[in-house]
């Protein structure tokens, strides 16, 4: 009890010092955390992604359709519970700046397959007697402020023209990291409208979507189907709905890796700045520290001073950052709107930030912990007054 007595008293000796070397903390701990959110963010759909379901493309490129006759021979393959698909839109709203997915999927099929999107029953049966209306993410509805009977507007890229799609449906998520981010309308309204006017264009889809019958399978089951298609006009590549989405990950892999970087400098830099109090500190009590052993303390309790003051600042101040960054993730997880469909501040990043901040008290103190346990007495007291 009077080590601890002790402790707070010398971390509370130069109160200006300690409160900014505690800010320093908050503020390193406070970007280390968001960027490790940033970083989780990226991999957000691939983390979300099903085990029991696979993508199936064409094997060259995303760019390139597949027949939509390619639906019947998957689901005749051994091991499919069931197959849909869906189309890459690329409509822009207003201005390109207002970026969200958009996709053309068969409706029926492809929410039996995706339960985690959570849509009421009455906005579910308007969306299916509707072909020209659209569902949309709470995500999405939120960051543009779309209600259910708002025509959204979207201006053709891949296929141009003006397209007007009413909200018959404002999904939820069945956990935090679902993406309710997300714009879907139905295939059939895009092919019907391609036939009239691109014709060649029209009877393709993106990618398939495949559910398993077990998804202990899904490698073999993948086989079957790129096996099915081999030596087709259109070959395909199937893989886990994880594999697809970490495959464009990949694309900005130096990105991410610059970021988890970035992340552990701010923890060095912080580092180098609680050394710097502790070195200090430890010479400023080099008399009382001499004092103390040579009252018959041991270099242990002097070890123990300097470990617990390090040890209670950095905390405290990780403490305060790792609270500080659930609402500011929240705050800039609005700001950035649907770039990032999923932000939340993980376990693993609190677990991460108090840990750092535990290191940084414990390393930062060695030195000075060594130094005034080394010290001569009489040169510590040689020093006094």
């Amino acid at each position: 009890m009077q080590l601890l007595k002790l402790i707070l008293r010398n971390a509370l000796r130069h109160k200006l010092r300690t409160g900014l070397t505690v800010l320093g903390i908050i503020v390193a701990t406070l970007a280390f955390g968001l960027l490790r959110t940033v970083v989780d963010a990226w991999y957000a759909g691939a983390e979300s992604a099903s085990a029991a379901r696979l993508v199936t493309r064409n094997s060259i490129s995303l760019v390139f359709p597949l027949p939509i006759t390619y639906q019947g021979k998957i689901r005749q393959i051994e091991g499919v519970a069931a197959v849909s698909y869906a189309n890459w839109f690329g409509g822009v709203y207003i201005n390109e700046k207002n970026f969200f997915p958009q996709f053309a999927i068969d409706a029926q099929s492809y929410l039996d397959l995706y339960p985690e999107y959570l849509l009421p029953e009455a906005q579910k049966k308007a969306f299916m007697q509707d072909k020209s209306s659209c569902i949309i993410g709470a995500k999405l509805a939120e960051t543009y402020g779309f209600k259910v009977g708002d025509t959204i507007p979207l201006r053709g890229t891949i296929y141009p023209g003006t397209w007007n799609f009413v909200v018959r449906g404002i999904y939820q998520g069945a956990a935090e990291n679902t993406d309710r981010s997300q714009f879907f309308f139905h295939w059939s309204y895009l092919n019907e409208t391609l036939k009239k006017i691109v014709s060649r264009r029209a009877e393709n889809v993106g990618v398939y979507v495949v559910g398993l019958e077990d998804a202990d399978d899904a490698a073999e089951v993948a086989g079957r189907i790129d096996a099915t298609f081999r030596n087709s006009l259109a070959e395909t590549l199937t893989e886990t709905e994880k594999a697809f989405q970490l495959g464009f990950v990949s694309m900005t892999e130096a990105i991410v890796i610059a970021i988890r970087i970035v992340s552990f400098v701010v923890i060095g830099i912080i580092m180098v700045v609680m050394a710097n109090t502790m070195a200090m500190t430890a010479r400023e009590r080099r008399p009382e520290y001499a004092t103390l052993k040579a009252l018959g303390f041991g270099p242990a309790f002097v070890a123990a001073l300097l470990f617990g003051e390090s040890l209670a600042i950095a905390l405290f101040g990780g403490t305060l950052g790792a609270l500080a960054t659930f609402p500011v993730a929240e705050k800039f997880g609005a700001a950035m709107g649907t770039l990032f469909p999923v932000f939340n501040v993980s376990v693993e990043t609190l677990t991460m930030q108090l840990t750092a901040a535990a290191a940084v008290g414990l390393i930062a103190a060695v030195l000075p912990a060594i130094r005034a346990v080394r010290a001569p007495i009489v040169e510590g007291l040689r020093s006094i007054g």
